[in-house]
Parts: structure tokens; sequence; C-alpha cells
């Protein structure tokens, strides 16, 4: 079985887009047109003979169209083998025509539920007739093509022209293929909206997802790695896939997951004064918040200038050309912004390698959702870690109280903090971050880290002293020992904002006291592994 002549086409749509192009190329064929509803109107009025399914059919559609094409008349058609002597005799015995062109995309369910439908309508949006043609024609595609996709009616179009009114067997599996891609997908979107909104199911006992591919890129975290790009089905929140890219190579899979992070981190000050946020193999190397961008950008790049270099850059508000300007100054991999003006865009374009990704929107920072990881037979599902605590959530446990600026650079390093692989300690001050600590096995060497950086910054940029000197110190989790404080209280630190929890949270607090820190605890921890 190879080439089949397309002499009978079903079609039934609810998507008209290139109908009436590919009904009109269908009829140059000699193709009979079979339809639905709303298809056929469609077709008739421009100007085309086509048959109703109820002639096909011998019943009439009923039950407001919920049953047209569900028939043997339908299915028989569809499924029929045709060089099978005894499927060719059922056909006969039963006037069953065979069907070999099968048109259909299906009700819009999932733009039925985005809209927000109430219950009735997301429940009338359910195509039934619709996937089992799709399902039938592409199991028997040695025989019937199937489409979905209006994209595909200029490809069918020319292998028409091309081949005098037939279709080729690569074509009809290479449809195939879509199509049952299609209706798993469409499966997916109902299971899931039965399971987590109309059933409330926090973690249903089947995950279903769909997701399209974008593009495939250069290659993995390395070049021994494929790598692809997918979004959802029906992407809720806006990302770096939907960005605008004004300039630069394609991103690297690499290049998406840093920028992401940047992107993310930045979202936390979405309200804020003007954020700079610097990052590095997904960890921040410098947060900055400042009067202007410029400002914020000066005082993040200071905090670790070296890790900077070949970084990424996310802002929260639209880029300037003096910041632009100053980005350009050093090797810069990517840059995300909520907008650019001209003089941004200007400077940057110098900049041929550097990828400029504009985004309409900061994503929110507090939104619910899952994230997954996939182990070794198996995936791991957990929530996004979208908490967040304000001054009125933290417990004052050393003898002093923190003063209101410790409080602000605490809480300032508390959110950077949440964004650092774990174990994470960020020392802040003035709404500049001044040491990073990121993925060590103990906390105590984060902390020692993070101090060591400060301290080579200032020796870089010729401060007095350190920027951990009067800072504030953000633990991701709890200090299980005293030492890693003492880290801090050694780097200068006069303020500490950790969860608490530990079984030597006495003896923490002692020492603490003992330094004269104040210190808080969230009740809340932050791992990022």
């Amino acid at each position: 079985m190879s080439d089949v002549t397309i002499r009978r086409a079903l079609l039934s749509v609810s998507d008209k887009t290139g109908l009436v192009d590919l009904g009109q190329a269908l009829a140059a064929h000699g193709v009979e047109l079979v339809s639905t509803g709303g298809t056929a109107k469609a077709l008739r009025e421009a100007g085309l003979a086509v048959k109703d399914i109820s002639e096909l059919t011998g019943f009439p559609e009923m039950m407001d169209g919920r049953v047209k094409t569900l028939h043997p008349k339908v299915h028989g058609g569809l499924l029929a083998v045709r060089d099978n002597a005894e499927h060719a005799a059922s056909m006969a015995e039963h006037e069953i025509g065979a069907i070999d062109l099968v048109v259909v995309n299906l009700y819009p369910f999932e733009a039925t539920v985005a809209k927000g439908a109430d219950r009735d309508e997301v429940i009338e949006n359910i195509d039934i007739g619709g996937p089992s043609m799709v399902r039938s024609a592409a199991k028997n595609h040695d025989y019937v093509t199937i489409l979905t996709d209006p994209a595909d009616y200029a490809t069918v179009i020319a292998e028409l022209a091309q081949t005098g009114g037939k279709t080729t067997l690569p074509f009809r599996r290479a449809m195939a293929a879509k199509a049952y891609a299609t209706t798993a997908a469409y499966d997916s979107a109902i299971a899931t909206w039965f399971a987590t909104v109309d059933q409330q199911q926090h973690f249903p006992a089947t995950l279903a997802s769909a997701h399209s591919l974008v593009t495939t890129l250069r290659y993995g975290e390395n070049p021994h790695q494929s790598a692809a790009l997918y979004v959802p089905r029906r992407a809720t929140v806006p990302g770096l896939p939907q960005a605008e890219q004004i300039q630069g190579k394609e991103l690297s899979y690499n290049n998406y997951n840093d920028a992401n992070a940047a992107l993310e981190l930045v979202a936390e000050f979405a309200t804020d004064k003007p954020t700079v946020v610097i990052v590095k193999h997904a960890n921040p190397c410098g947060v900055a918040s400042a009067d202007t961008l410029l400002d914020a950008w000066q005082a993040a790049l200071a905090c670790d200038s070296v890790s900077a270099f070949g970084g990424i850059v996310a802002v929260n508000q639209p880029l300037d050309g003096p910041t632009a300007n100053a980005i350009c100054e050093i090797f810069t991999e990517v840059v995300v912004a909520p907008g650019a003006d001209a003089a941004a865009r200007e400077a940057f374009a110098r900049k041929k390698n550097l990828r400029l990704l504009l985004v309409s929107e900061l994503p929110d920072a507090h939104r619910a959702g899952l994230v997954t990881v996939p182990i070794a037979g198996g995936l791991l599902v957990q929530d996004r870690d979208n908490g967040a605590i304000t001054a009125d959530d933290l417990k004052v446990v050393t003898q002093r109280a923190p003063t209101e600026q410790e409080l602000k650079d605490a809480l300032f390093a508390w959110t950077v903090a949440k964004h650092v692989k774990s174990n994470a300690i960020v020392y802040a001050k003035d709404g500049v971050t001044a040491g990073i600590g990121a993925g060590q096995m103990n906390r105590r060497d984060s902390s020692r880290i993070a101090a060591a950086k400060a301290q080579e910054a200032a020796q870089t940029h010729g401060w007095s002293e350190a920027r951990t000197v009067g800072a504030a110190v953000a633990s991701d989790a709890f200090f299980p020992f005293a030492d890693g404080l003492m880290a801090a209280v050694e780097a200068g630190a006069t303020m500490v904002i950790q969860p608490g929890g530990s079984i030597r949270d006495e003896d923490v607090i002692k020492a603490a006291d003992e330094a004269g820190l104040a210190m808080v605890f969230t009740g809340m921890r932050h791992f990022r592994h």
C-alpha cells in the first residue's frame, strides 16, 4: 500500500481556518465532500456541493448534535481494510462506502475553560464524535488520510496536486502520528480539568499533561546531550518562551535555564524600585535595588564582578540607554527585561551575540502551580515554592530587636536566598547583596564563601570594609550549629534571618545574644536543590 486516491472526504471542523481553500482543492480533484452542521454550511456558502452526514448514515443529526458521526456507515468507511475480502464483503452487504480523507479539529474545550465558562458549557465542549473519527482514521492510515490541523491543509493540497489526487503513505503516517498526539493532548486537558477543577484533586491519581514543541536546541547542558523547548498546550504564565527576542543567536538549554532563574528572582521585585539581578549557573551572584536601573546595575555587579562575566541579567523595569551601555561593558549572555527604549536597543545592537529578550510582563512570583523532577523510575511532583513572609510574620528571638533598616535588609536577603541553591547564605545591606554562598554541603562553608566574596569585592573596588559589615544575613534553613552563625559574626553581620526549628535553636540564640546580634525566625524554609 502506497499512494491512495482521495474519492470521498468527511469534513467536520470547529476551526474554519483554511476550510474553503481545502474544500475547493478537493472538489477540483473530483472528491465527494461529506460534512456536518456549520462546516457544511460554510462549504455551501463558498459554492461547493456538499452531502450532509445524515444522507450518508440515513439518520438525522440528533440530541443537539451530540450524535451525528457515531455510526457504522462512518466508522465502517474509515476502519475497513480495503484489500481484506471479508471487510470488502461487509461493506458491500451493508452499503458502506469508503471514506478516504477525514478533516477534523475538535470542539474548543481548552478555550472554553480558559474563558471561564460554567460547568455545563465546559461539558458540552467535550468532543466525542470528533476524537472517535480521528482515531479510526489514524488507525487505518494505510488507506485513510487524517488532518487535524489547518496548518497541514497547504501540504495536502500540494500533495494532491503533485500526485493527481492522491496522498502518499509517508504523509499519511505523519498525519496519523500527529492525530494521536492531538487526541492525547485533548484528553489530557479534559482529564486535568475534571481532576483539578471539577473534583479539586491536588495530586490526581493519574497526572496527565501535554506540551507542544517550540524548537529543538543546539544541545543540552553539554554538547553530547540533545535538547528541546516545549510549552504547555495552554500556557497561563508569561515567560521566556513567550518573550520577544530582539537580537542575538538562538538560546541554548543553559541560557534558558539560567535566564529563567533570573526572571523568577526579579519577579519577586516586580512592584519595587528599580532592581537588577545577575545570575550565573542558575544562582544569583548579584542583586540590587536602587533609585535608578543604572545604580542598581552597578551595585549588583560590584557584589561579584568575577562571576558576572558571561552571566544573565534580568531587570524589573524597561531598560534605558545608560544602563544598557553599562551592561555592554562586560560580556553578558542574555538580558531579560519588560521593555527597552530605543537607546537601549541601539546599545545592545553593537553586541551582536548578546540575546535581548523582552517579556510582556513579569510572572507572578507568588503564583500557585506544580513543579516536577524526573528520577530513575518515577517523577517527583510538588507545589511551587511560592511562600512569602512580611515583617509581621517574623519572630524576634534575641535580646536585641532589629532596627528598621536591619529588618529591610533581612527581608531583602531572605527574598534572594529563596532563589539560591541550598545550602544558601545571603548577606545584604541597603538593598544590595554583599555576598552570596550557594550550593555547599554545609551551612558554615556557604557562610564563609559568601563572606570571602564580600572581602574580594572590597579589595577589588578599594572599599574600606566589606559590605557584610553591618549587613543582614539570611539562611535558607536553620543553623544546626552555632558555627555558621559565628562565621556571619566574623564577617561583621549584625542581623540574622533564618527559619528556626533546630533542636539546637537555644544554643544558636545564645551565641547571637553573646555577639550582640538581632535575630528573627521566619518559621518557613526555602530549600532549593
